[in-house]
C-alpha cells in the first residue's frame, strides 16, 4: 500500500508537467528569485495543529560561478532559529527548456555555519568539493504554466536512516509568494516512517 502511494504521488507531479509553458529566456532567474529568501509556516501551524511553525532561510551563494546557481539553506523551528535541523547547499543546473535539476549537498560539522546567511558572502570560505552530494535525492522541477515550478525527486534511490527508514523522497511546489514542501521517510516495505502524514508544509515568503 505504501508504494502505491509513493508511486501515485509522483505520477501525479509528472502529469502536471505535461502541461509546462514553454520557457522564457529568463527562467533561472525566476527560479532564484522565488527560491530564496526567507519563509515561515506560522499560517498553517496556527490552523492546522498537524504542522508546527518551521522557519526556512534561503540564500544564494557563490554567486561567481558560473555552473547554475548555488544556495545555502537553513531549516529550524521558529522557537529555535538559532539551532537549525536542517543544512544544506543546493545546486540548481538548467536541463532543458522547462526542467531544471536540484542537487541536494551536505556540510561537514553544519553548524558551525549556522546562522551564516545573514552574511554577505555566506559560505565564502567552502568550495563544491568539500560538500557530499546526496546522491539519489536530487529533485527534477518543471516549470508549469503560471509560473510555478513543481518537482519531485527523481528517483526512490535517497537513501535515509532516520528512524528505521532506507529512502526519502520530495515533492516541492514553488511560486513567487510561497512554497510548498513535502518530505517523507519509508522503510523497505514502502511504509512512511516519517514526515508529516497530513500532506506538506506550506512555507510562506516573508521577505
Amino acid at each position: 500500500m505504501g508504494k502505491v502511494l509513493i508511486t501515485a504521488g509522483i505520477t501525479a507531479i509528472f502529469v502536471l508537467a505535461i502541461f509546462s509553458c514553454k520557457p522564457q529566456a529568463n527562467d533561472m532567474d525566476l527560479l532564484l528569485s522565488y527560491m530564496t529568501g526567507s519563509f515561515s509556516s506560522q499560517e498553517q501551524a496556527q490552523a492546522d495543529a498537524n504542522f508546527k511553525d518551521i522557519r526556512l532561510e534561503i540564500v544564494q551563494i557563490w554567486k561567481d560561478r558560473m555552473d547554475g546557481f548555488w544556495l545555502y539553506v537553513e531549516q529550524s523551528a521558529a522557537d529555535k532559529v538559532d539551532q537549525p535541523y536542517r543544512q544544506r547547499v543546493y545546486h540548481v543546473t538548467q536541463l532543458s527548456d522547462s526542467t531544471f535539476k536540484s542537487a541536494v549537498y551536505a556540510i561537514d560539522n553544519p553548524m558551525r555555519f549556522a546562522g551564516s546567511w545573514k552574511q554577505e558572502n555566506p559560505l565564502s570560505g567552502l568550495t563544491p568539493d568539500s560538500l557530499s552530494e546526496r546522491g539519489g535525492c536530487a529533485v527534477i522541477l518543471t516549470k508549469q504554466t503560471g509560473d510555478v515550478f513543481v518537482g519531485v525527486t527523481e528517483s526512490l534511490t535517497c537513501d535515509s536512516e532516520l528512524h528505521g527508514a532506507t529512502f526519502a523522497t520530495s515533492v516541492v511546489l514553488i511560486t513567487k509568494d510561497q512554497m510548498y514542501s513535502w518530505d517523507r521517510g519509508f522503510d523497505i516495505t514502502g511504509n512512511q516512517v516519517w514526515g508529516s502524514t497530513a500532506g506538506g508544509y506550506v512555507f510562506k515568503k516573508v521577505k
